[in-house]
């Protein structure tokens, strides 16, 4: 195998290409670091802490909600993960093989919004981090300062977004456990362990938001692993994904839960883990803003080849560099920071709202590509058809999969229940949201009858073009 660190770029050249096996570097090990220490970071605590301050549950129900939520959620993110090196693409261009190269306009499209909304989340935190730091800095010259630093991880691309990972977990996985310790041998609370209790619509709402978390990742999980030799097996890329991501994740909401039970009621969240870890806090606050920094580069970078695809689809003989990928890098960069530094102090609430409701379009997509990948092609797909402006053998639309897409959307809203909508069904069960469950019970099984029964099925296969 060529020495990763002298065959590869600094900065990465390929963008929405397929990578050919001599661009194909690293070791599967590599993604277990990757999602592990990109996990542990501000907004993933943020939203850990959920579970007992917006649904109040008590210390064991959140953690048991938070990881069933990431159990259940990480296999289909590893699943997809597990996509990469067989297809040497990145994620959200091969959703033209299960859409249509036009078909897919609609998912791509929903990908780059939720990125460029993780994206400009993230920058607040880093911002309202390093203000915490550095009360001198304002929090808007922080989401600049952590916008950029995101940026230039981001336009270096892949091999950077590694190195940098490798290292923040072992930093990061001694300094939350170093912090767990300091926790819970410095109690601010009489009740710790008694504040909140059960309900079924919290504990529900807590495993969905869990479950989203790592179906979120799931337009762009894939694009981490395309680069690995192509002949690494389906499991070791799953295994490795899936431990890194729920081990990471579980730990960093559940670290959320517990420093907002350890502090009295009301504060921040991020104000609570300063006040919760006490002597060592301005530490963990600078080890989150670098690992925020870090995290959101996957964000700026899946938004950015979500962009690039979309733009693609219409300008198909433009063949995008690594100068093209800057550049637009840039623009949302930029577009980002003029957001976030507008709406910084309710930015966080507007963006669990955004997610939530995101968690009914992205199920069914998942539903599909899974299915597809794994039950109808098997992993075989014709590479040079998903580039071609007519889609190739996989054509501009394929109607089952839209038809499948659109069922298990709307199968989903009487069980919603976000700050946006709330659907009869849920209203009926004190608020339990079992939306995303019932999207995917739905969309699976109908996907694969609609796509077994297709009369021009056998033409959509690679070996029949």
């Amino acid at each position: 195998m060529p020495n990763i660190e002298s065959s590869p770029p600094i900065i990465e050249k390929h963008t929405i290409g397929y990578v050919p096996p001599e661009d194909r570097h690293g070791k599967v090990r590599d993604l277990f670091t990757l999602w592990f220490g990109g996990n542990i970071a501000p907004l993933p605590i943020v939203t850990g802490a959920l579970g007992v301050q917006l649904f109040h549950l008590n210390l064991v129900w959140g953690i048991v909600a938070i990881l069933v939520g990431h159990l259940i959620g990480g296999v289909l993110m590893a699943l997809h993960s597990a996509q990469g090196p067989q297809m040497g693409i990145p994620q959200m261009i091969q959703s033209r093989a299960q859409f249509g190269s036009l078909g897919s306009l609609l998912v791509v499209a929903i990908a780059g919004i939720m990125y460029i909304g993780f994206f400009a989340s993230n920058i607040v935190l880093a911002g309202k981090s390093l203000h915490g730091v550095a009360a001198s800095v304002p929090v808007p010259v922080g989401i600049v300062v952590g916008a950029i630093g995101s940026g230039i991880i981001g336009i270096i691309g892949y091999r950077f977004i590694h190195i940098l990972n490798r290292i923040g977990t072992w930093v990061l996985g001694i300094g939350i456990v170093v912090g767990f310790g300091y926790i819970f041998s410095h109690i601010h609370t009489a009740d710790f362990l008694t504040r909140g209790g059960f309900t079924l619509s919290g504990w529900l709402a807590t495993v969905s938001l869990a479950a989203l978390w790592q179906i979120a990742f799931a337009p762009y999980v894939s694009d981490y692993s395309r680069y690995l030799p192509e002949n690494v097996p389906v499991a070791a890329t799953f295994w490795a994904t899936w431990l890194g991501s729920v081990l990471g994740s579980s730990l960093a909401f559940i670290f959320g839960a517990v420093a907002v039970l350890a502090t009295p009621i009301g504060m921040d969240t991020m104000e609570a883990v300063k006040l919760a870890t006490g002597s060592i806090g301005p530490l963990m606050l600078i080890l989150f803003l670098l690992s925020v920094i870090s995290h959101n580069a996957l964000n700026l970078y899946g938004a950015v080849l979500s962009l690039i695809t979309l733009v693609q689809t219409f300008v198909w003989r433009w063949i995008p560099t690594g100068r093209s990928r800057a550049a637009i890098s840039v623009i949302v960069l930029t577009c980002c920071c003029i957001a976030a530094i507008g709406a910084s102090e309710d930015f966080i609430g507007h963006f669990v709202d955004l997610v939530l409701a995101l968690l009914v379009v992205l199920v069914p997509w998942t539903a599909i590509n899974l299915i597809d990948f794994y039950a109808i092609h098997k992993g075989h797909y014709d590479i040079t058809s998903i580039f071609r402006v007519d889609g190739g053998i996989y054509g501009r639309y394929n109607p089952q999969a839209l038809l499948a897409y659109a069922i298990g959307i709307l199968v989903q809203i009487p069980f919603m229940n976000t700050p946006l909508y709330v659907g009869p069904i849920s209203a009926h069960i004190n608020g339990a949201d079992l939306s995303w469950l019932i999207g995917l019970l739905v969309t699976s099984p109908l996907y694969y009858w609609l796509a077994s029964r297709d009369s021009a099925y056998r033409r959509r296969q690679p070996n029949a073009c």
